[in-house]
Formats: structure tokens, sequence, C-alpha cells
């Protein structure tokens, strides 16, 4: 860990601060902390920040209810400007979206982004917005028990791939399982943060199992 004082704030006394969805990675907002902000971030463990219009410190959700839970920040290598991973309770831009970068300027054919958060619209889109021909929206017609038949005949898959020490199949195959899982979420309204908060509380207890094996 490094040292508040070794960090390089600018000429005003600032530093950015790139602002991330600990589960979906995505850049929420870019805001600016000074040396008071970034120490009550610290402290409170939700974000603060320096507003350059206002020439004051505002605590982000203070006034929305959106509070922003810091899980890390880290310093980039010239130590001038700062990553902050969070857990938000709501919307971080002021116009009630999920992320201030709403606004594409470039998107490459050939290299186009991909996440889980991204192919969980997809499939709630072929729920909520029924297409033709698309085999998410069939599984979501045919219902629950369809949908848990194949969730096991993937698993199946997985197991028999694994089994014959195949990786490339295994991966082919847990791709498919993860799939037809996330079919399965959006059925039971199961959401990604929904397992990620789950997990996070398991790694917690699993901490603490360790910690006490040492001690005894």
């Amino acid at each position: 860990m490094i040292n508040i004082d070794e960090l390089k704030f600018d000429e005003k006394g600032l530093i950015p601060a790139v602002v991330v969805d600990s589960v979906s990675k995505k850049v929420l907002t870019v805001a600016y902390m000074n040396r008071e902000s970034l120490k009550i971030s610290m402290e409170k463990g939700l974000t603060c920040f320096y507003s350059r219009s206002r020439q004051e410190l505002w605590l982000k959700g203070e006034t929305s209810g959106n509070y922003q839970h810091i899980v890390s920040i880290t310093a980039d290598c010239d130590k001038d400007a700062l990553t902050v991973v969070v857990e938000p309770d709501g919307p971080a831009c002021h116009l009630g979206t999920e992320s201030c970068f709403t606004n594409p300027v470039f998107e490459s054919d050939t290299l186009k982004d991909f996440s889980l958060d991204a192919l969980m619209k997809l499939i709630e889109g072929r729920k909520t917005d029924k297409k033709e021909g698309s085999y998410t929206t069939y599984l979501f017609e045919k219902g629950l028990d369809k949908i848990l038949k194949k969730v096991g005949e993937e698993s199946t898959e997985v197991i028999i791939a694994a089994k014959a020490n195949d990786k490339n199949e295994t991966i082919y195959e847990i791709a498919d399982l993860t799939y037809h899982i996330m079919v399965l979420m959006i059925e039971a309204g199961i959401t990604l943060e929904d397992i990620h908060k789950e997990l996070a509380s398991r790694h917690v207890i699993d901490t603490k199992i360790k910690q006490e094996k040492m001690t005894k």
C-alpha cells in the first residue's frame, strides 16, 4: 500500500479518479479528488469527490441515494491518477443512466467488446422482445421445464468432456452450460449481481475458516 503523500496531485491539488463497477467492470464516471475528499472516501468507504464547478466537496449519493461503496482504490504507475472500484447503489450519471459513458464514438467491427453483463441483457431482450427464429426466445416460450432439461444435458456434456481430458471440448461445453444457466437466471429473475454478492459472502466465510484453522 502506498501513502497518500506519495500521490501526485496537480497544480490545483486535484487527482483524476476513474470509477469502475466491480461487477460489470464498466467505467461509470470520471471525477476529481483532492486530499481531503480522498481521505473522506477512505474513511467512509464511499466515494467523495471535489466539484471543480462548485469548488466544494461532494459525497456521491448524499442527495440521490446512489452511493458508491468502495472496493479498492489503485494509483497508476506515475501516481497521478486513480482507479476506484465500487459497488454502486444506483445510477452513476446525473441523467439517471448506469454510466456517464453512453455516447458511442467508434466501435471496431472485428474487436467488439464482450461482457457477461451485455450477454445477460441480450438474453433478457429475447424474452421481453421475442425474436422469430431465436433459439433463446424458443427456450423462454417452452418454459422452465425445457430450460432445466437443457441445463441438465449441458452439465452432462461438461462432465463427459472433462472426464475425457479434452480441454477444448470442455471449454466449449462449459460455455454452452454457462449460456443455458444465464437463460435460467433470467427466467428465475436472478441477476449477475445476485451471484456476485453470494460468491463474495462465501469468500468472506472461507477467509474466516482459514483464519480459524491457522489459530488452532
